[in-house]
């Protein structure tokens, strides 16, 4: 090759060079990432408010679809890492504080003549080199036989799992779990920044809601996941896949690809019923309405106007 040829081709590197420079670990498809040093990430998430996002929810339970509507409300709060509760002065936080990206997901169904009122709580550091692991979850279902509590707390490079029932079989019960990937955590993973979804064969504790409703005490689990291009609208969502080799369930979770990398939708197919009833059906909740408020100080009868702007 002469020198004239390796003039032309070190001129076109360098003039298509910066087209790859925003290329994360989306493949073909371009994306700017937003850290959570980031002015625009700062400006989205401290801005003292919180999102809340209504979905349509069609929940799989006792071998039917029941219709109802879930509620995701992120929040970023000053936690402490000791006692892992949300400090009431952070102020004085000093080394204990740091800075988490919490969630409250909220399912609301109805199964016959009585509703199931289910709710997370997911605690994860936004800076996530620093912190790799979520540090609390806490979970709990209420309906008309009874409630139950689950709570999971980072200790010691573990989990400790605390978990009330009023099963007889399933409460009352502590136990161990070794270090691993919480799924209730990678809904927060996906909002501070979906780079850090785990992918390929791994190690999850899945979902402490899925957990409840299949009566499966949590554990750590084989799965394999992946993250991709959304098939309908590959150019604007992306979607993280979990499939369980073990139970047969799989999750689906389709969000947006740019920031702040809004939960579009997600499924989850697993058995449901008992006995004879028992059959594969598939949880869906599509994204409704979305609402920027500091809903804490929303608490007037004139405030409920705010339930039906999110229609529910």
């Amino acid at each position: 090759m002469n020198i004239k040829a390796i003039l032309w081709i070190s001129v076109f590197i360098l003039l298509i060079s910066p087209l790859f420079m925003n290329f994360g670990a989306y493949g073909e498809t371009q994306i700017i990432r937003i850290t959570p040093d980031s002015p625009e990430f700062k400006s989205y998430w401290n801005a003292g408010k919180a999102e809340i996002t209504s979905y349509k929810l069609e929940q799989a339970r006792y071998g039917e679809i029941h219709s109802g509507y879930s509620v995701l409300v992120f929040v970023t709060e000053d936690f402490s890492k000791e006692k892992q509760v949300k400090l009431d002065r952070p102020g004085q936080g000093g080394d204990d504080k740091v800075r988490i990206l919490k969630l409250n997901r909220i399912k609301k169904f109805d199964t016959g003549i009585y509703r199931y009122s289910m709710m997370d709580s997911v605690f994860t550091p936004l800076d996530i080199n620093e912190y790799p692991n979520t540090l609390k979850l806490s979970s709990s279902s209420q309906e008309w036989c009874g409630n139950t509590f689950i709570q999971v707390n980072l200790r010691d490079g573990g989990f400790k799992v605390e978990s009330f029932s009023y099963f007889e079989s399933e409460g009352d019960t502590t136990f161990d779990l070794e270090d691993a990937f919480l799924e209730d955590e990678l809904w927060t993973r996906i909002r501070i920044d979906p780079d850090s979804l785990p992918v390929g064969k791994i190690k999850i504790i899945p979902a402490a809601m899925a957990s409840r409703l299949t009566h499966q005490e949590l554990a750590v689990e084989a799965a394999e996941a992946s993250l991709g291009r959304n098939t309908d609208d590959p150019s604007s969502l992306m979607d993280y896949r979990i499939k369980y080799p073990a139970s047969g369930r799989s999750v689906l979770i389709t969000f947006k690809k740019e920031f702040p990398y809004g939960i579009v939708s997600w499924e989850e197919t697993y058995k449901s019923g008992f006995g004879e009833n028992a059959r594969e059906l598939t949880t869906k909740a599509t994204v409704d309405k979305t609402l920027i408020s500091d809903y804490w100080n929303k608490n007037k009868p004139l405030d409920r106007v705010l339930r039906e702007e999110l229609g529910i």
